[in-house]
């Protein structure tokens, strides 16, 4: 199976769970400080899942000019990224000004990009919500990036949160938070979060069916993420 098949079938998989699963599958195998804190849904209601890819932004004037063409923000990840992955960005310079906007936004929808996550403030959120794109960001702002910040790099690690993300993990993000995935670790948190998963859908039959709560939620549930858990 091909890089590309086995990205597939992680994201396939991926967007069958919800992030407290997958979040509790990383606690089950000793994965800590995979989740993106204070990180908010900002424009639909969907599960954001996918590949990353990502870009980082300074202040203005700290990017050595090159002498060609001047790229705005955000261009070129669209460009390199594929159907299904999502971009995911590095503004935490401390200056309110959009690391992401309107015309990214519809860029990024006609382009097939599942959706954004920034950890910094984004703009045009209305356009967003318009396109039906999901966007997960720090805060929200009405200022312009023009001449407050630049792209510094595409496609290397960012830090998002107190999280280091890498360029091809991978990204599941809801309404309960943000949470990526190594890339390197991807099978074994997602065969630990099917298990959670199919427990705790088997728990839900059993309250569904009136057996009592005490008895559902008893010593079982309390250690099923340890390592030696069934």
């Amino acid at each position: 199976m091909g890089t590309t098949s086995v990205s597939d079938d992680t994201v396939a998989r991926l967007s069958h769970l919800d992030a407290c699963a997958v979040s509790d599958a990383l606690d089950r195998l000793g994965l800590d400080g995979q989740v993106a804190r204070g990180l908010e849904q900002r424009s639909t209601q969907r599960r954001l899942v996918g590949r990353v890819v990502t870009y980082r932004l300074v202040p203005a004037g700290q990017v050595p000019r090159s002498g060609g063409p001047v790229r705005h923000l955000g261009t070129t990840a669209i460009e390199r990224a594929a159907p299904g992955d999502v971009i995911v960005v590095e503004q935490r310079t401390g200056i309110d000004a959009g690391c992401w906007g309107g015309i990214l936004s519809l860029g990024a929808k006609v382009k097939g990009i599942a959706g954004v996550i920034a950890d910094g403030p984004v703009r045009d959120i209305d356009e967003a919500r318009a396109y039906a794109l999901p966007v997960f960001c720090r805060s929200l702002t009405a200022r312009t990036a023009r001449g407050r910040v630049e792209e510094i790099s595409v496609n290397e690690a960012v830090c998002i949160g107190d999280v280091t993300v890498h360029p091809g993990d991978f990204v599941i993000a809801d309404g309960s938070g943000v949470v990526f995935v190594p890339a390197g670790h991807a099978q074994a948190v997602l065969e630990a979060a099917e298990k959670i998963a199919g427990r705790e859908a088997a728990m839900a039959k059993d309250l569904l069916a009136g057996r009592p709560i005490t008895e559902v939620m008893g010593r079982d549930y309390e250690f099923m993420l340890r390592p030696d858990a069934a």
